[in-house]
């Protein structure tokens, strides 16, 4: 693809993307995520000086602990920064383009859930090396500990799969109309 295809690609999806409202309120949602995760993130570090305390005991079931995330989920990937930010950053300027061409609005809720919760990471990845983890639920057998962008991407991948399961039974319903 020579780089006049690729511009004309581009200019056709922006065409498509700024006339979409779910491409906007997608990206409003993405930037909530990221306003909350970062700002949470600044009252576990600053606020409440949770890297020196280490562990707030709150409930049975909840506590506030403080991890330096150097990996993905569950640390796989530990001490791959650049990998790991160079991945966030894909993935979400693909969800990008695809949201730009949603016409499901319970994709595009997904979609700027993933956005944001990825973007949120990135940052932290980007700024410190590290993501900022705190919201420890190890009380109800959940063993380990997360933050609000973790939460938005697993939230927004729920939405996903609901779009697809709905997606899927209105086709079914389609077909068993058209026999």
């Amino acid at each position: 693809m020579s780089v006049n295809d690729a511009m004309a690609k581009l200019k056709d999806w922006w065409g498509e993307a700024r006339s979409n409202r779910l491409f906007w309120r997608g990206l409003a949602l993405a930037a909530v995520v990221i306003v909350a995760d970062q700002a949470s993130k600044m009252w576990i570090v600053h606020g409440i000086d949770l890297p020196r305390l280490g562990k707030i005991e709150i409930s049975g079931i909840f506590d506030l602990s403080y991890v330096e995330n150097r990996g993905a989920s569950f640390g796989m990937l530990h001490g791959m920064r650049w990998l790991l930010a160079l991945i966030s950053l894909g993935v979400s300027m693909g969800l990008a383009w695809w949201l730009g061409r949603l016409q499901r609005p319970v994709a595009a809720i997904g979609v700027g859930l993933i956005i944001g919760g990825a973007l949120g990471n990135l940052y932290d990845r980007l700024a410190y090396g590290y993501v900022v983890d705190f919201l420890d639920f190890s009380g109800l057998w959940f063993p380990w500990v997360f933050n609000i962008a973790d939460a938005a991407i697993n939230v927004g991948i729920a939405f996903l799969l609901l779009d697809a399961w709905r997606t899927g039974q209105a086709e079914k319903r389609a077909e068993k109309q058209g026999q």
